[in-house]
């Protein structure tokens, strides 16, 4: 059973203090595979083949049908548009030695930041036999802070592997370099 994060301001994460051992840091973005000329090019063809469709219709005499092949053209530009959109959301997780940091930046909308205590913090997942790690949280008392949603299973089982090995490290205690 999951429980919402309680919704603060976003905030960038603030530079980790001088004396403050950074242990994990990552920052994630949903993944989309078409680059932007890849979609020019897409929709480049997609124009030329409902344009070329449309005009065999409109010879035939039956030229509203020519519109709606335009029509099909723009939903499809406007779902690639809302899905370029909400590739902008990002997650920034960071792990000191005193402190886990979650700021949770959406596409639309405001965000939050989580902050924990990494002694109390432990993870959270649920697997499923079939399809992987399904959800993925931090939780720290009664507070629950989800981590990675727009991630597939094998990124959210690896995501959680770096979690539970930066905590352990915490947990362990984290020796200063003396470089």
């Amino acid at each position: 059973m999951s429980r919402p994060p309680r919704p603060l301001p976003a905030a960038p994460l603030a530079p980790a203090p001088e004396d403050d051992v950074l242990v994990y840091e990552v920052t994630l973005a949903p993944h989309r595979s078409l680059s932007p000329a890849g979609f020019r090019l897409l929709m480049g063809v997609f124009a030329a083949l409902s344009f070329a469709s449309g005009l065999v219709f409109l010879s035939m005499g039956a030229w509203p049908v020519f519109g709606f092949f335009g029509l099909d053209v723009l939903l499809v530009y406007l779902a690639f548009r809302a899905s370029f959109r909400s590739a902008r959301a990002r997650e920034h997780i960071r792990i000191t030695a005193s402190l886990v940091e979650v700021c949770h930046v959406p596409a639309r909308g405001r965000g939050w930041t989580a902050r924990l205590n990494p002694f109390w913090t432990r993870l959270w997942r649920q697997d499923d036999e079939d399809h992987g790690t399904l959800d993925l949280a931090l939780v720290s008392g009664p507070r629950t802070v989800p981590v990675g949603r727009f991630l597939g299973p094998a990124q959210k089982a690896h995501l959680a592997g770096d979690l539970a090995r930066a905590l352990a490290a915490v947990k362990r205690g984290v020796v200063r370099s003396s470089i």
